[in-house]
């Protein structure tokens, strides 16, 4: 996809931080962009401020990814408003950190199902209309706690860690039905999701949505699998 102009993306968790920037991005990059949120009001605030920012053609519907229907109706969404999908970028994700003796079930259930169930029910949607457009481009945005584990991060570090499985299984499984899977894994990145404060050292959206550019943009001949983003002079 070395020219994204007149692509059809989807951008899941997109109404701030990270997915809103990737967005922006892809809108810039001449691409007609649908995000979702868990709330209808975030992501029609979202899309407007987008539209007016950038000019592009950006739609949205709320979604909660967990949600194997609420998947099934934002795909049909992006049907009916644009007509087929080319791009689809996982980037919804939560976290909760606890100890695990006091994580609950609830708090699993809650992480696992939004940062793994979640990307699997968007990616089997995806490649179902990538198969209609001879092939598609998925961007999981992951996170290096899917290979550095923590204490407190048992149910984020088993999510981000699944992933990394999931990504590269279904990289390798699609490779030859011109179907590319690429993972991005980001340290400390300025978000709400981030604690701590520290836009003079942390990642920026942006940066991540760079990242994602450079990644769609490379010749088809070329995948990037993998890539690993952190702070080049993190807080000591």
């Amino acid at each position: 996809m070395e020219n994204l102009t007149g692509k059809i993306a989807l951008v899941t968790g997109a109404t701030r931080g990270i997915g809103r920037a990737i967005a922006a991005m892809l809108l810039k990059e001449g691409c007609s962009v649908v995000i979702c949120g868990r709330r209808q009001d975030a992501v029609d605030a979202a899309v407007g401020e987008l539209a007016a920012e950038t000019g592009g053609k950006v739609r949205g519907k709320a979604a909660d990814v967990r949600n194997i229907d609420d998947v099934a109706e934002l795909f049909r969404f992006v049907d009916r408003e644009f007509g087929g999908l080319d791009v689809l970028v996982n980037n919804a994700g939560v976290g909760v950190f606890r100890s695990i003796s006091e994580l609950t079930i609830q708090d699993w259930l809650y992480v696992v199902e939004t940062n793994l169930h979640g990307v699997f029910y968007c990616t089997r949607e995806a490649l179902l209309r990538f198969g209609t457009r001879a092939g598609g481009f998925i961007v999981n945005i992951s996170s290096l706690a899917g290979k550095n584990p923590f204490a407190g991060g048992a149910a984020y570090n088993a999510s981000k860690f699944a992933l990394t499985g999931f990504s590269e299984a279904v990289m390798l499984d699609k490779r030859n039905e011109n179907v590319r899977v690429s993972y991005i894994m980001p340290g400390s990145v300025d978000t709400e999701f981030s604690s701590g404060g520290g836009r003079d050292w942390k990642i920026w959206p942006e940066d991540i949505a760079e990242t994602v550019r450079v990644v769609l943009r490379m010749p088809e001949r070329t995948l990037i699998s993998r890539l690993e983003i952190r702070p080049s002079r993190p807080k000591r």
